[in-house]
């Protein structure tokens, strides 16, 4: 081979180099500008666009600056709409939507997730469970009818003769006695005797008012009752009953609230076990449906704080490892939690370190972004909220209350 074949070789092989390298590099500057894609809200998928990080990753002191949920500023001509829309909704659970939010452009380092629920009392990750007292007659929300007898009877009589199920229609009803000795009304329990007896029928709840049909079938179980304990009940006028119940079906639907948060994933889906490792850390519990995890309350038998809303096929899997889902729900139902163990904050507390620790964008549910500004607005119409209510005589998490807005 001469120098000039020499020479050819070398320069060819050069260009084949330079021709290679272009293609790698443009290959590579293509792949940067490319953006993952999250598979459709509530589905599922065997093959996830990316894996999560490693649950270790996300413990005290190692969060990432990266899973911040970013808080900008707010227009100062927007405001939460999460109580204008009540009104407007009569009779279904309503979940108030909030303004968006968009991300700042920087963020201060984060601190563990630990210090940012320390906002939270304590008593609500770990509460102090606290027996809660069963439910009462009260003419607040209940139609009484007072059942006189002519001598006591004992609870098993009286027991014997109550109808099986306590509800009529939609609506529930409770029955009481009068005790024989200290004279004070009762739940219904062996081995007292009871003197007197009352019965009391739900008026309102979140179906709706008590309408005549269901007055109706209250009234017949009752007069039943009665009949076969030897007794005399004495009824309210149906048309009264009813048109008191609209009356308070009014106030409560324009003095009820549910606020909700959508979390969704910023980077493909989340293994489902992984979600509920996370769920797990910040107090959530298996709800009693599939797909729903709870935040406790403090008392046994209370409703839970917070809810925690996921695919509920999902949640059905054989393998939690190998389902993915994309979102979840916060819910936080006002009425049913007390003012004084501050749920406002263990939703806010508990929504932030979720999103930290998942890498969640945080928006309503329309998929709007939400400013922490946005919360101190909700927090001040809550407020407003929780006053009137407690005007009303139904303070927020009281039992009257939590049957009222069941």
């Amino acid at each position: 081979m001469n120098s000039l074949q020499i020479w050819l070789a070398i320069i060819g092989g050069l260009v084949l180099a330079g021709v290679i390298g272009h293609g790698a590099w443009q290959t590579r500057r293509a792949a940067g500008r490319a953006r993952p894609t999250a598979a459709p809200a509530g589905t599922t998928s065997d093959t996830p666009p990316l894996p999560p990080p490693d649950a270790s990753d996300s413990g005290p002191g190692t969060v990432p600056m990266a899973l911040e949920p970013s808080f900008g500023p707010e227009p100062a001509s927007t405001r939460p709409a999460v109580f204008d829309a009540l009104p407007r909704e009569p009779a279904a659970v309503r979940e108030p939507a909030m303004e968006a939010i968009v991300p700042a452009p920087a963020v201060p380092p984060v601190a563990p997730i630990e210090q940012r629920l320390s906002e939270v009392p304590a008593a609500l990750a770990h509460p102090p469970r606290r027996h809660s007292s069963s439910a009462r007659i009260d003419a607040l929300i209940d139609a009484i009818v007072p059942i006189g007898l002519d001598a006591p009877l004992s609870a098993e009589q009286v027991l014997a003769q109550v109808p099986p199920t306590r509800r009529a229609g939609s609506k529930p009803f409770l029955i009481e006695g009068r005790h024989a000795e200290t004279g004070q009304w009762e739940p219904l329990a062996a081995p007292a005797r009871y003197s007197a007896l009352q019965a009391g029928v739900q008026q309102v709840n979140r179906g709706g008012a008590i309408n005549e049909i269901e007055y109706s079938e209250f009234v017949q179980k009752i007069q039943a009752c009665a009949d076969a304990l030897g007794g005399e009940a004495l009824f309210p006028d149906m048309l009264e009953v009813v048109a008191r119940a609209r009356v308070l079906d009014h106030i409560a639907v324009n003095h009820d609230a549910q606020l909700a948060m959508r979390l969704q994933a910023r980077r493909g889906s989340w293994p489902l076990s992984w979600v509920q490792q996370h769920a797990a850390r910040h107090g959530f519990v298996d709800g009693p449906t599939p797909g729903r995890l709870v935040l406790p309350g403090r008392t046994e038998g209370a409703p839970p704080v917070l809810e925690l809303c996921l695919d509920a096929q999902a949640a059905l899997a054989d393998d939690p490892g190998q389902v993915w889902v994309d979102q979840m729900s916060l819910i936080f139902d006002v009425p049913q939690t007390p003012r004084q163990d501050q749920p406002f904050n263990a939703w806010c507390a508990a929504g932030q370190a979720l999103a930290i620790s998942l890498d969640a964008e945080v928006t309503d549910d329309s998929g709007q972004r939400l400013h922490a500004e946005s919360f101190a607005m909700i927090r001040e119409d809550l407020d407003g909220l929780y006053d009137k209510l407690e005007e009303f005589g139904l303070p927020a998490g009281a039992p009257v209350t939590r049957r009222l807005f069941s």
